[in-house]
């Protein structure tokens, strides 16, 4: 293996005479003009770095969790040879832990005149905008004893998206949706406010809709069937405050809450609503409003990528401000944030009327499963003590959500793997019962 700059150097002079050495390296290359001559023709056969020319391609977008690939082109337009090692540098959250150094770092070689594409393969661990910084190459010389060193800026930025991992669940909610609908054999009868139809009686229906009238124009009794209401709106809110921060497993609230928005948004579009998105803390941090059925998803999935949570206080003034000038009509507001006492109490509390008087209101949140783990536990005294402060914490949650159903608020209080089937629900369940 050939050995390179001041490495070559100090094994050249284990061949000069004892007394000859001089420790700087002016000297080493006046004693030895053989390698003096060598080491300046190599450097000038190394090619340079500052001419050449990098273009990148590629992915510029990716869903947490899985990969994406930039593919940089390293043009060659000098007449020397390039021989060089290049590291391509992203933020540390763009590739798994322990990975960053290898998948930065490549070798390549690029005769003059030509071109040579490499890959970089990104593994990102966090949602948002993962930005490329500088690539630095050290083009080296035939003999590999000096190297020329520079850095280019090539920018690219890939969008980390969303998992939407309750994707999972949405067959079994749009078949529970085609069913509210009438499109199968399974119709739900009397449900919904809006007409569908007339049909003959059978035993069982509510007599509430038999349509007297037409009734009479005919031989047999006829009731009316209804379908669910279709073009209603929904205004998603997601509290980006600091109780969104709180992790919950591996993931902040805040991504739990994202996940279930999605899921609901994907549904009621398949619906026919309407789906708006606002998240708040202190000032509006996203606002999606009037997309059609086919963009609302795609554009929901935009403004999730760069959220994050804020650490501060929500003003829930200002939330509901913001909420009411968002919708002048009635609607569906969700507002997916914490079940905490004092936020709860002494901010959305005051401020519910304002809501609950124009719109329908649900509030879901998300609960740790650990603290119903700790509650179970027993066999210690440090079990007990744990048990007893995790049923006092899950006593304070549920008068904290009874408090808001006297206000007329449906609640879905759910942990992070079951709070965005468990949201769907809900949202069936109010269309069914016509309260949209």
């Amino acid at each position: 293996m050939a050995l390179t700059g001041r490495a070559a150097l100090l094994a050249a002079l284990g061949s000069l005479p004892v007394g000859i050495w001089d420790p700087s390296w002016t000297g080493i290359l006046a004693v030895n003009a053989p390698l003096a001559a060598a080491c300046a023709c190599d450097f000038a056969l190394a090619a340079p770095v500052r001419r050449l020319r990098l273009t990148r391609s590629g992915d510029t977008s990716v869903r947490l969790g899985d990969n994406a690939n930039v593919t940089l082109t390293i043009a060659n337009p000098s007449r020397r040879r390039l021989r060089a090692r290049l590291r391509d540098a992203w933020p540390p959250s763009s590739w798994q832990p322990g990975t960053e150094i290898p998948a930065s770092r490549h070798q390549l070689t690029v005769p003059a005149g030509e071109r040579r594409r490499l890959t970089t393969h990104l593994h990102p661990t966090r949602r948002g905008d993962r930005q490329a910084d500088r690539v630095t190459i050290r083009s080296y010389g035939p003999l590999g004893l000096f190297s020329r060193q520079g850095t280019h800026k090539v920018p690219w930025t890939v969008r980390v998206l969303p998992p939407f991992t309750s994707r999972k669940h949405l067959p079994s909610k749009l078949a529970r949706l085609r069913e509210l609908d009438g499109r199968t054999s399974a119709l739900t009868r009397g449900e919904g406010t809006e007409f569908d139809s007339l049909r003959e009686y059978v035993p069982g229906d509510d007599t509430r809709s038999i349509d007297w009238r037409a009734t009479a124009r005919q031989s047999t009794v006829a009731v009316r069937t209804w379908r669910p209401e279709r073009d209603r709106h929904i205004l998603l809110v997601l509290d980006t405050g600091r109780t969104s921060a709180g992790r919950v497993g591996d993931a902040p609230r805040l991504d739990a809450s994202m996940d279930a928005a999605l899921l609901l948004a994907a549904l009621a579009s398949r619906a026919g609503d309407r789906v708006d998105l606002l998240a708040y803390d202190r000032r509006v941090r996203a606002l999606v409003q009037g997309r059609t059925a086919r963009d609302v998803l795609p554009s929901l999935v935009t403004a999730m990528a760069g959220l994050e949570p804020e650490l501060v206080e929500t003003d829930a003034h200002g939330l509901t401000a913001t909420a009411l000038r968002t919708t002048p009509r009635r609607s569906l507001i969700i507002l997916l944030t914490a079940l905490d006492a004092a936020p709860v109490e002494e901010g959305l509390l005051p401020v519910l009327p304002q809501l609950t008087q124009r719109h329908t209101v649900l509030v879901a949140s998300v609960a740790d499963p650990h603290i119903a783990r700790m509650a179970a536990s027993r066999g210690t005294i440090d079990a007990v003590y744990e048990a007893s402060a995790a049923a006092q914490a899950q006593t304070e949650r549920q008068r904290t959500a009874e408090q808001l159903r006297r206000h007329g608020v449906t609640v879905v209080d759910a942990t992070p793997d079951e709070l965005a089937p468990a949201l769907a629900d809900a949202y069936l369940a109010l269309k069914a019962a016509g309260r949209l």
